[in-house]
């Protein structure tokens, strides 16, 4: 099980950026995690995207962490709204900051930094609204 990576330390640390990501914009994060990726990284991701009825936010600006922890590939996954407004690297970028964190054995240090950036880029494109609501649940889905 995926799980087993993760101490309650780290899955509580995960969802706590998530939670703070979240905090000023009205964007939506989510993070999934599985042992294997049955099928191409990108294709999984967008499965998944799906599953978890990601593209129903209302300003079509949720992103998806995607990890298989024992292929050692993962994906991130922005839905039209955000991928309409970042610059055309910024996937990119983030996924290269958070290898770094991943080449020192820090799988939870690199899942921290991509939300990070994630929040930073949703709070300047999609600013929280007093009528926000959380729409998608903050805590990790894992697969098999």
């Amino acid at each position: 099980m995926a799980q087993q990576y993760f101490s309650d330390k780290d899955k509580t640390q995960i969802v706590e950026a998530v939670k703070q990501a979240e905090l000023n914009t009205s964007g939506e994060i989510r993070v999934h995690i599985e042992l294997r990726c049955p099928e191409d990284v990108m294709d999984r991701a967008a499965y998944l995207f799906e599953k978890l009825g990601m593209h129903k936010t209302e300003k079509r600006n949720g992103v998806l962490f995607y990890l298989a922890i024992e292929d050692h590939v993962f994906s991130i996954l922005g839905d039209a709204g955000i991928n309409a407004v970042v610059a055309s690297d910024f996937w990119e970028s983030a996924k290269q900051a958070m290898i770094e964190y991943f080449k020192q054995g820090d799988i939870t240090g690199g899942i921290v930094k991509g939300i990070s950036m994630a929040g930073e880029q949703l709070k300047a494109y999609f600013p929280y609204m007093s009528d926000d609501r959380n729409e998608l649940s903050d805590e990790i889905s894992f697969g098999k």
